[in-house]
C-alpha cells in the first residue's frame, strides 16, 4: 500500500513537521508513505521515508499514479488568510488525487479563515468528497457540517507524539520558563516592546531562565535573538532538529508563553502552567478549550508591569494538566490513527 502525504513540510515549522512525525507513528506498518517536502532530502533524512518535490509536477504526477491513497496531513491547510496559493495548491492536489480514483483522507484538519465565497465553495466541494475527514476542532467540524460532511472531531494529533529527551536542556539552570514566538502583523513593535519589558521583570523577580524556542526559525530567529538580547546571560536559543525533541524540551519547563499553537500542545501536554498570546482563531480556541490564561493581540498590549503580573500569578498559584487530564487528551488524539487503519489497517 502506498499513499502520498502532502502539508506544509520541509520548510522547518515544527509544528507542521511534528504532525508529520505522529502521522508516520500512527500508519498502519503495510502502508508505505512517500511525502511531498520542499526539501525533500532533508525531509527523508531526518524520517528515514521516502520524499519528493512538491512543486515538481512531473514527479508529483508519477507518484500519484504509483499509489493506492492520498492524505492531507493535518494542519491549517485550507486557509486564505495567509496565502490564497495555499488552499490552491492542496486543494487542486486533493482534486487531482480523487480525479485519479484514490482513496483520499483529509487529516486532522483545522479549516479556515476562508474569507473568498469561491474558496469556500471549492473548499466545500473538495472536501465532500473526500473518503475520510478528521478535523481537530469544532470550528472546523461546524464548518464541514454545513458543507454536509461528516466528520470525526478529535484533537491534534501532536498530542499523541512521543517525545524524545533534547540533551542541551539538561545543561541549563532550572526553574526554566519557555517562549515562542512568530512575526505577525498583530504583534506589533508596542507588543513586542511590552513583552520584552515584562520578560525582563518577570526574569528578575523570579529568575527563571528563559529558553527561547522558534518554532520556524526562517521566520522566527530574528524575535528570539531580540529577546536574547534583552535578557541577557540568563537566556538560551533552542533549536532541536527533530520535532520529538521539540516536544521534549516542555518536558523541563516550568511556564510557557507562546504564539505558536503546537507550542501551546506541546507545553499541555508536558503539564506545563501555558499562558497564549492569540493572534489566530485556532490558538484562541485552544486555549478556552484547555480553560488557560492569555491575551489577545489584536487587543491593545496592557503595561508591561500588568502582564508580568499576570506571569507571576501564574507562575505561583497556577497548575498544568494533570496526568490524567493529558492522558485524556491524548486517548482522544489517537482517533485519527483509528482512522488510518480502518481505512489502510
Amino acid at each position: 500500500m502506498r499513499v502520498v502525504i502532502s502539508g506544509y513540510y520541509g520548510y522547518g515549522n515544527g509544528g507542521d513537521e511534528a504532525l508529520l512525525v505522529t502521522l508516520l507513528q500512527m500508519l498502519p506498518p503495510q502502508v508505505q508513505p512517500v511525502v511531498l517536502s520542499a526539501q525533500p532530502q532533508v525531509t527523508q533524512a531526518l524520517y528515514g521515508v521516502a520524499a519528493c518535490d512538491r512543486w515538481r509536477l512531473g514527479e508529483l504526477l508519477t507518484e500519484l499514479r504509483r499509489s493506492q491513497g492520498f492524505i492531507w496531513g493535518g494542519g491549517s491547510l485550507i486557509q486564505d488568510s495567509t496565502s490564497i496559493a495555499s488552499p490552491l495548491y492542496y486543494l487542486g492536489l486533493m482534486s487531482l488525487a480523487q480525479g485519479m480514483g484514490r482513496e483520499t483522507l483529509a487529516w486532522a484538519q483545522g479549516v479556515g479563515p476562508l474569507q473568498r465565497r469561491w474558496v469556500r465553495w471549492l473548499a466545500g466541494q473538495v472536501f465532500r468528497r473526500c473518503t475520510q475527514v478528521t478535523v481537530r476542532d469544532a470550528p472546523a467540524a461546524h464548518q464541514l457540517y454545513a458543507w454536509g460532511r461528516s466528520v470525526l472531531l478529535a484533537p491534534d494529533p501532536v498530542w499523541a507524539l512521543a517525545d524524545q529527551p533534547y540533551r542541551p536542556l539538561a545543561d541549563l539552570p532550572a526553574p526554566r520558563m519557555a517562549v515562542a514566538l512568530r512575526p505577525h502583523r498583530y504583534l506589533t513593535p508596542a507588543w513586542l516592546d511590552t513583552i520584552t519589558k515584562a520578560l525582563q521583570q518577570f526574569q528578575q523577580a523570579t529568575g527563571v531562565w528563559v529558553v527561547l524556542l522558534p518554532f520556524q526559525p526562517a521566520t522566527d530567529l530574528d524575535i528570539a535573538r531580540h529577546l536574547h538580547q534583552a535578557l541577557g546571560e540568563r537566556a538560551s536559543i533552542l533549536q532541536p532538529a527533530h520535532p520529538a525533541q521539540l516536544k521534549g524540551v516542555f518536558r523541563g519547563i516550568e511556564l510557557v508563553v507562546t504564539m505558536r499553537y503546537h507550542g501551546l500542545v506541546m507545553g499541555a501536554a508536558a503539564g506545563c502552567r501555558c499562558f497564549s498570546l492569540s493572534y489566530d482563531p485556532k490558538v484562541r480556541q485552544l486555549q478556552q478549550e484547555l480553560a488557560m490564561p492569555g491575551l489577545d493581540l489584536q487587543q491593545i498590549p496592557p503595561p508591561a508591569s500588568e502582564l508580568s503580573r499576570q506571569w507571576l500569578d501564574l507562575y505561583a498559584n497556577g497548575e498544568g494538566l494533570s496526568s490524567e487530564q493529558v492522558q485524556s487528551w491524548v486517548d482522544r488524539a489517537l482517533l485519527h490513527r483509528e482512522v488510518l487503519h480502518q481505512m489502510w489497517g
